[in-house]
């Protein structure tokens, strides 16, 4: 296959452009000439006048090469809802689970294609998910565990656009102690403890928690709610200390928790023995009253810090709290050309871009380019040239999109108004210009 081939498919679709099996072929080349873009604009256009699952499982290939593991995952799900029995589906789906680090998910995925296909093997997820000979998975070893968390960060505040505020008090809150460890002992200070970072969502709490490890060099585990719930009754509990006990052996350690909420919910509202006896676990894990915690940084990440059972804001455990705000108008700018940067686009106006908008997460602009990206798509399917996006498209997508963080700040403020006697969200009121 080469460009010619490319070129007659695409005049024969010229004088044929509802022909279906001959787009499809068509998109099918693209993909197989790991020509992403091409491919990913005819298997959607298709998917316009058609929910053939051949076209979707075509997207979702595009998508996995692009390392879009989360779309592709989206796209299989509906597929295998839909009451799929190709092996090739679920072994593709086990490995973007296995991308996305979903280790038990991918495990069931891998097992139904075993199951539909016994003698069906994938050399990639038989020596991650650790099958034995047989059709039974097993779970990964310690040293995999290690490589599958443990990450040595490459991005440090440099690469933080804007947000000065809270990258100061994180120098000192955090950083500061984990440069200096000898003048901390010197006063008898453990270097370690738990920040909380809390804020909208989407507005870079897992990049800032990132780069707060690589600011002091330390090593950087990324986990969340998938990674250490489990239905197995203690399981839970068992991978929650494992995973401590990865951070401990790995000193200087950030140990980043997301949805911190969802694992630290007050005991008061757990219906079930189980949910109280994880929180008792982070806990004790937390004072590591067994096990010392010196060197070990942990931060959470909750977007309801009102939900989180306050035994998790005593001395020694989340006793500081940092509030992460939406991005700035200099950083949302600084983040549109980021988005940008690689695009078709045309004489952009940044600054009135980013000015119009205010209170934008960083997961907003994402949503507003993907909205501009989408109109100049359907005005190039005509001729197949892409069309530049401009100042105009970006500003009409600001219209059509609502910043996100709006009804979150309706909530906050009532927190902050109502239930603020220790001050804990007094940032929020700050930001949002408020006196009580």
């Amino acid at each position: 296959m080469n460009d010619n081939t490319i070129d007659s498919l695409r005049e024969a679709l010229r004088h044929s452009p509802d022909n279906t099996p001959l787009r499809l072929l068509l998109a099918e080349t693209l993909l197989a000439m790991n020509r992403l873009e091409e491919a990913e604009a005819e298997y959607t256009a298709l998917l316009k006048s058609s929910g053939d699952t051949k076209i979707k499982i075509g997207l979702a290939r595009v998508f996995f090469k692009k390392e879009n593991y989360s779309a592709c995952n989206v796209i299989l799900e509906e597929v295998i809802e839909n009451g799929t029995r190709d092996v090739n589906v679920f072994t593709l789906y086990a490995k973007g689970l296995l991308r996305e680090n979903v280790i038990g998910k991918a495990i069931d995925a891998y097992k139904k294609a075993l199951a539909i296909d016994p003698n069906h093997f994938d050399e990639e997820l038989d020596s991650h998910l650790r099958l034995k000979g047989s059709n039974e998975a097993q779970e990964p070893e310690e040293a995999e565990i290690d490589s599958r968390f443990l990450q040595k960060p490459t991005v440090n505040f440099s690469d933080v656009g804007g947000m000065e505020t809270v990258k100061k008090e994180i120098e000192l809150k955090i950083i500061k102690p984990l440069l200096h460890p000898e003048l901390y002992k010197a006063y008898g200070k453990k270097v370690g403890g738990g920040i909380l970072l809390y804020g909208p969502p989407g507005c870079g709490k897992t990049y800032l928690a990132k780069a707060t490890a690589g600011q002091v060099r330390a090593k950087f585990i990324n986990v969340g709610l998938n990674d250490i719930l489990d239905m197995w009754v203690g399981n839970s509990e068992k991978n929650l200390h494992e995973i401590f006990e990865l951070a401990r052996r790995n000193v200087p350690c950030v140990l980043f928790v997301d949805e911190i909420d969802a694992l630290g919910a007050s005991r008061s509202d757990m219906k079930q023995s189980s949910g109280r006896h994880l929180i008792n676990q982070f806990l004790q894990e937390l004072d590591g009253i067994e096990n010392g915690n010196e060197g070990v940084l942990v931060l959470g990440a909750t977007n309801t810090p009102w939900n989180l059972d306050p035994a998790f804001r005593r001395p020694g455990r989340f006793d500081r709290i940092i509030f992460v705000p939406p991005p700035d108008e200099a950083t949302r700018e600084s983040i549109l050309r980021l988005k940008l940067k690689d695009k078709p686009v045309e004489a952009i106006d940044y600054g009135s871009v980013a000015k119009k908008a205010e209170n934008y997460s960083g997961a907003d602009i994402d949503a507003i380019i993907d909205i501009a990206i989408e109109s100049k798509l359907e005005s190039s399917f005509s001729d197949g040239v892409p069309r530049p996006i401009e100042t105009k498209d970006l500003l009409n997508a600001v219209k059509k999109h609502k910043a996100s963080t709006q009804e979150w700040f309706m909530t906050a403020k009532n927190f902050a108004l109502f239930a603020n006697d220790t001050g804990l969200y007094d940032d929020i009121l700050t930001f949002l210009k408020i006196k009580k």
